[in-house]
């Protein structure tokens, strides 16, 4: 039972999922800055849509097919790079708000040093916790007050992916800390 919980967790809390919730909560909760239609859907394609897509995609792609969770480990680094690049991109192009870009710097920093991290340095950090963490240090930010109940998500998901077997508590650390420092040099680069 307890297994089953945990593999639930870990799928409804991956990264794209988690971007998505966050930028929708952005948009609704929001009363001005991030009330625009047109930036808000950029920002579930480039952060949510284009990387998931790396999971049912692996089962077409020959590289990747039979590599199990590696390959899809691979592939979603990516993914992940792909649609952080272009939501970068599309801030500029589209003129986005300085709070979708920071977020989307935020983003960009954690997808380049979490690959730098896990493929160069080869350190396993886990993308689950940084995915995790980015998305509520942001909601801190803007909305501060009960956005700190968010952080609540983080003990939930560092047990899941334990328990599964994905991480050790290292890797998850490792993770979220790669998410909280690229997401306060973001806010400090564009203050």
């Amino acid at each position: 039972m307890k297994a089953k919980a945990a593999k639930i967790i870990s799928i409804i809390t991956i990264a794209p999922i988690m971007s998505f919730c966050m930028f929708s909560f952005l948009y609704f909760a929001d009363s001005g800055h991030f009330q625009n239609l047109t930036n808000y859907l950029l920002a579930v394609i480039c952060f949510a849509f284009i990387p998931i897509l790396a999971y049912p995609l692996q089962k077409f792609l020959p590289k990747f097919k039979d590599k199990g969770r590696d390959g899809q480990r691979k592939l979603a680094f990516i993914f992940v790079i792909l649609g952080y690049t272009l939501g970068l991109i599309s801030a500029f192009i589209a003129k986005a708000p300085i709070q979708y870009l920071m977020i989307y710097i935020s983003y960009f920093l954690s997808g380049l040093i979490l690959t730098f991290v896990n493929k160069i340095l080869k350190i396993k950090a886990s993308g689950h916790a940084c995915g995790v963490m980015g998305p509520v240090v942001v909601c801190i930010y803007f909305f501060g007050n009960f956005s700190w109940l968010f952080l609540l998500l983080l003990p939930i998901v560092f047990w899941a992916r334990m328990k599964i077997g994905r991480h050790t508590l290292k890797e998850l650390l490792l993770g979220a800390a790669v998410s909280l420092l690229c997401t306060i040099l973001a806010i400090i680069i564009i203050l």
